[in-house]
């Protein structure tokens, strides 16, 4: 079982940044549960104090454990800062050197809103995108010049660290982060009992596949943008090696060290992709939709899809879609 670590900041934050991370894991490690599974996560509340008050002491929170009684988490969540967020740092210094540790030691980081001003403190963001609240922008500039902040988007994720937007938009992170450690089916069970719009987050670009841009390795990431850019297309890998001027046998084995993926298998995980994004919010028929991400029969298509997903693309957008139109039966 891994554990995850939902921190409570010292000094003002926001209330519903930590207990909306605590009730989406416990749904969706329920519901993973009465699918016959074990629990992904063991979750905890930590802090550095027994007891913390919020809003002035209207609220109260006694975290499960404090940082020194915490030796492995796989997750840990930042949630949101109010007010002053440079005075608050000083506050949470002695999360800093633990959050660097965990981190070096391999786990994920996940900050909330304003939470990225604790984590850009840690100096893990560094080089890295970042968003935060747009209301918090020039703070967060001003003392973290060398993070690029990118507030138009949603998420961001870059090697194990995510950061995301203002306000209620934390709720797509976690969405975002159930699909991760659980599956997509338990993500939209958790949008549907907690009723986000997954719309907007399946829209989003930052998809769980983007994970395998990991590497260094910039012909292969050209040849990842070049699949994916021309997934429709009828794509000869012999020509693609060409094309970088490299020969096909060098061309695979680099694309596999970088992605852990055959190239054949990279074009197919973003072809099934689009398509099951098509088919959770479009009213095209399974036909179109499998010759619009560039297959060209429905066998092969209905195999590939099955493979990953676990499911038909007529169970798919049967499950995922009550406003398709039925089809019968697939061709």
């Amino acid at each position: 079982m891994k554990h995850v670590s939902i921190l409570v900041p010292e000094g003002k934050n926001n209330v519903s940044s930590i207990i909306g991370p605590y009730k989406f894991f416990l749904k969706a490690n329920d519901y993973w549960q009465r699918l016959g599974h074990e629990p992904v996560f063991r979750i905890q509340v930590v802090g550095l104090s027994q007891t913390i008050e919020l809003y002035d002491g209207l609220f109260t929170i006694r975290p499960h454990a404090s940082i020194a009684d915490i030796k492995h988490t796989d997750l840990i969540i930042i949630p949101a800062l109010s007010g002053d967020f440079a005075s608050k740092i000083p506050l949470n210094t002695d999360y800093l050197a633990w959050i660097r540790e965990h981190r070096e030691k391999g786990a994920e980081i996940a900050s909330i809103c304003t939470g990225a001003f604790i984590l850009a403190a840690t100096g893990l963001l560094d080089g890295k995108q970042c968003s935060t609240h747009w209301n918090a922008a020039s703070s967060f500039r001003k003392l973290f010049p060398q993070v690029e902040l990118v507030t138009e988007k949603i998420i961001t994720y870059e090697q194990g660290i995510y950061t995301n937007g203002g306000a209620y938009s934390f709720l797509h992170l976690l969405i975002y982060l159930v699909e991760k450690y659980y599956d997509r089916s338990t993500a939209i069970f958790c949008s549907k009992v907690f009723q986000v719009d997954l719309d907007r987050f399946s829209q989003s670009p930052f998809i769980i596949f983007s994970a395998q841009k990991e590497h260094e390795d910039e012909l292969v990431k050209k040849a990842q943008a070049y699949m994916e850019e021309n997934m429709a297309e009828k794509l000869s890998f012999d020509q693609l090696a060409s094309y970088f001027n490299i020969n096909r046998r060098s061309f695979d084995r680099r694309f596999i060290k970088a992605t852990g993926n055959t190239p054949l298998e990279y074009l197919q995980r973003v072809r099934i992709e689009a398509a099951k994004k098509a088919l959770e919010t479009s009213q095209h028929s399974i036909n179109e939709v499998l010759y619009d991400v560039g297959y060209a029969d429905i066998k092969s298509f209905r195999e590939v899809f099955k493979k990953i997903t676990g499911l038909s693309p007529l169970e798919y957008r049967g499950r995922y879609n009550k406003t398709a139109i039925p089809e019968k039966m697939e061709h």
